[in-house]
């Protein structure tokens, strides 16, 4: 029998082209409801989730363009390891060149690339872009519970047809975009997170990431092998 819930993880992806359909309110709250229902530790359910469409979403589109091509903000969370472990910067290179392989963009075309990634700020003209944030006061662990949250918010938004993609780097200005918002002052912006029907026909769109195998991962302890030897 096949498994729903595994189907849903094997098909989502990231979605970096969108249709300009409007998505209705109402999956949008849907949507959001979904991501309410992952586990938090003592029931905290921490994150916040802003989400913008229309004048609001341009008006922070337009916020970000003026920045687009600046240094970072100083980072108010800490995303990737520092320094960067060998064989993560390896699997982190070999993302990037599928992705810009895919988009034809290629290994020395510097500006190619930073066109690509400004469209991150741009939500890659999604219809609809969701602000994550958490309050600052919450400890490391709340971010592994809102990751759960927003698993369950994407998975849910693909089940209903819609692509979703994370936008990590909105953290790289954080503050711009805590301003443009009128955020309240403890929120932190922890990434953003495009949302819109998907453009099947995009070539981007049929880019996949590889996984690890799961001996890279995954150890298991006081389990039988499949086939232990025979003994007399």
């Amino acid at each position: 029998m096949s498994n729903p819930v595994f189907q849903l993880l094997e098909q989502r992806n990231s979605c970096r082209a969108f249709l300009p359909d409007a998505v209705p309110l109402a999956d949008l709250r849907d949507i959001i409801a979904a991501a309410r229902r992952a586990p938090s530790g003592a029931n905290l359910q921490p994150g916040g989730f802003h989400v913008l469409t229309g004048a609001p979403l341009d008006r922070l589109r337009a916020a970000l363009a003026d920045v687009a091509q600046s240094p970072p903000e100083p980072s108010e969370y800490s995303y990737f390891p520092n320094p960067m472990p060998p064989h993560l910067r390896a699997r982190q290179r070999r993302a990037g060149y599928a992705l810009y392989h895919a988009l034809g963009i290629e290994r020395r075309d510097i500006a190619g690339r930073q066109a690509q990634f400004a469209k991150n700020y741009r939500f890659f003209e999604a219809p609809v872009g969701i602000i994550v944030t958490i309050d600052r006061n919450m400890g490391a662990g709340c971010f592994m519970d809102l990751g759960m949250a927003l698993m369950a918010l994407m998975l849910h938004a693909h089940s209903m047809g819609y692509g979703t993609c994370g936008i990590g780097a909105l953290a790289n200005h954080g503050r711009l975009t805590h301003q443009t918002l009128g955020l309240a002052q403890d929120d932190i912006v922890v990434c953003g997170i495009a949302l819109g029907r998907p453009d099947t026909q995009a070539p981007v769109n049929a880019f996949r990431t590889e996984r690890a195998p799961i001996e890279d991962y995954a150890t298991f302890h006081g389990f039988e092998e499949d086939h232990p030897d025979e003994r007399s």
